[in-house]
């Protein structure tokens, strides 16, 4: 029997590393961080990586991504705007799975299931922004979600089995979001990914280019 693969990108931090934990009890699994130059805001590096890597995959999971890149969290007005701070956020945020997605010919098999998943954000929906702030992070997390849309439509074509799709996480309990978590529920990054990846499992072709949370509902763009 064939043995079914995963690529865990972003696989040192704490969702990465939980996914790449659970999705070993059935799949063999190669997990990647910055600690092996893939590093988005050196897109060079990042390419060579990823150019080295021989597929296919059944699962790719991106689980990269940050909320504060540098001591800059996120704005709460408009006057905050940074623009190095902005820039980092879209390479971190959405050039880096875009860069990924560039390779899913070579990364996802020709035939079957396949499945890419990347992590995405509810305050990236720009239907669901009621609140404002955050302006960087929701324009780069809007952009990744784009960039999903946009190549779920193009791997359909040869690729119609494949599944493309942004995943909200929830607020996970990590040393990082702590200051950012508030009053709301929060998940560990074992229960987090154990939520995502039974998402996934749920999902077919007809979801392809969706955003969906944790509890497998859909959120508008």
């Amino acid at each position: 029997m064939t043995v079914k693969r995963a690529l865990v990108l972003g696989s040192s931090g704490a969702i990465g590393a939980a996914i790449a934990q659970q999705a070993r009890a059935g799949m063999d699994v190669t997990g990647l961080s910055r600690r092996d130059g893939l590093d988005w805001r050196d897109p060079a590096a990042a390419e060579a990586v990823l150019t080295a890597l021989v597929g296919p995959f059944d699962l790719i999971f991106d689980a990269t991504g940050a909320l504060e890149i540098d001591g800059s969290g996120p704005e709460k007005q408009l006057a905050a705007i940074d623009g190095e701070a902005m820039a980092a956020q879209f390479a971190v945020n959405a050039i880096g799975p875009a860069l990924v997605l560039k390779h899913y010919k070579r990364l996802l098999p020709t035939k079957g299931r396949a499945v890419f998943a990347t992590l995405s954000a509810r305050v990236g929906s720009i239907g669901d922004n009621r609140l404002g702030g955050w302006i960087s992070y929701r324009a780069a997390k809007a952009a990744l979600n784009q960039v999903v849309r946009t190549a779920s439509i193009e791997v359909a074509r040869s690729r119609p089995d494949a599944l493309v799709v942004a995943l909200h996480p929830g607020t996970v309990a990590t040393p990082l979001s702590a200051k950012f978590a508030g009053n709301r529920e929060t998940f560990t990054p074992e229960e987090a990914a154990g939520k995502l990846l039974t998402v996934l499992d749920g999902l077919g072709p007809e979801d392809s280019g969706g955003l969906f949370a944790y509890d497998g509902s859909r959120i508008p763009w």
